[in-house]
């Protein structure tokens, strides 16, 4: 069950300059009885992606590809070294879209169910609509 979708296009001319606009995108989606809430920041080369279900940025995860590797590289910038699921999450996004991607996965580690359920609807979001990613 959709929740709410918003998109909003942001941009920004410095010195007659025209700079790529900054997309954000937000839904929300009832997944087990939770409300989850997502927000995109289409930017230059990648997007931004939070996931939760209260405004709390607790972790930051960024991956990139590489020439070197077949998967893309990730760290965590910020948050508990033990919670992998930002930096999972943005390494499975950035092979997939081929950009750079910054993941803050902020929902309680209690359910695994819940992360394989938010995962297929962040995929469902990209492929209807792949002008926010």
């Amino acid at each position: 069950m959709q929740v709410e979708k918003s998109y909003t296009k942001m941009n920004d001319a410095r010195n007659g300059e025209v700079f790529e606009a900054i997309t954000v995108h937000n839904f929300s989606e009832r997944i087990l009885e939770q409300v989850i809430h997502f927000h995109v920041m289409k930017l230059s080369g990648g997007f931004f992606l939070w996931v939760g279900s209260s405004p709390v940025l607790s972790n930051l995860a960024v991956s990139m590809g590489s020439r070197y590797d077949s998967m893309p590289l990730s760290t965590l910038v910020m948050g508990d070294p033990s919670n992998t699921a930002p930096n999972s999450m943005a390494q499975r996004l950035a092979k997939k879209t081929k950009k750079q991607v910054y993941v803050s996965y902020s929902l309680p580690m209690t359910n695994s169910n819940i992360s394989l359920l938010v995962e297929s609807r962040i995929k469902k979001e990209v492929e209807l609509h792949p002008e926010h990613f």
